[in-house]
């Protein structure tokens, strides 16, 4: 009997590299968050910080930054109707409430329904997930701000945010 070890052998290798990828694209799990896919909401938003995926705060936190944009964290961040709208729009059809967000309650979980927070930094989730970060890693110049995801998540942009 002749068996054919080569097809064999190359079949199971490439088993465990789709298992691998598989298992990358699958390794966020909790901690995966689509990153922003319209070019204008990355170029708008992108253009002063990281471009934030949206299943990280709820429709009504968007709404509420949105309507705000004049005073967008000290900066006038205004946008012309048309561009507000767009982006307000994208960021709430992607947003933690949204329908289809796979994993929208992990930050948003113990908020009130009433609330409409502006940081994604004061989220209780987020607050769980970074209570073990010292004061001396926020401080750290590389790090800058707790609003500088990509400084510690290197995947962030990619929309991993595992450590």
């Amino acid at each position: 009997m002749n068996i054919p070890y080569r097809l064999i052998v190359t079949g199971l290798g490439a088993l465990v590299f789709s298992g691998l990828l598989y298992g990358y694209a699958q390794a966020g799990g909790g901690h995966y968050y689509a990153p922003v896919t319209d070019t204008v909401v990355q170029e708008e938003c992108g253009a002063c910080h990281m471009a934030y995926a949206p299943a990280m705060l709820p429709a009504r936190s968007w709404q509420r930054m949105m309507a705000g944009l004049d005073q967008h964290f000290g900066d006038n961040a205004s946008l012309d109707a048309a561009t507000a709208a767009r982006v307000g729009n994208y960021l709430a059809s992607h947003a933690a409430d949204a329908p289809g967000q796979p994993y929208r309650a992990k930050l948003v979980r113990s908020l009130p329904e009433s609330a409409a927070p502006l940081r994604i930094t004061e989220l209780p989730g987020w607050v769980n997930k970074h209570r073990k970060v010292s004061a001396r890693e926020w401080a750290d110049p590389a790090v800058r701000s707790k609003s500088n995801c990509s400084a510690c998540h290197t995947t962030a942009q990619r929309g991993y945010y595992e450590d």
